[in-house]
């Protein structure tokens, strides 16, 4: 990744407290880590991004992926 798909520090820290999160992020394309990359870029708190990487763990569970 370049430094504009670098991804944000608290998305990266959230993510790395996440397994499923995690574990859903490094199995999706390139397309999809950039999009959800995007949206951590647009966060505004933690517990914004908290309930961004959550989604991305919710979503392993059903096989999809972020919103």
């Amino acid at each position: 990744m370049d430094n504009k798909e670098e991804m944000p520090l608290g998305f990266s820290f959230s993510l790395a407290m996440d397994e499923k999160a995690m574990d859903r992020f490094a199995a999706m394309s390139e397309a999809e880590k950039n999009r959800v990359i995007g949206q951590a870029r647009s966060v505004q708190s933690k517990a914004e991004m908290e309930q961004l990487v959550a989604g991305i763990g919710k979503d392993a569970d059903k096989g999809m992926t972020a919103r």
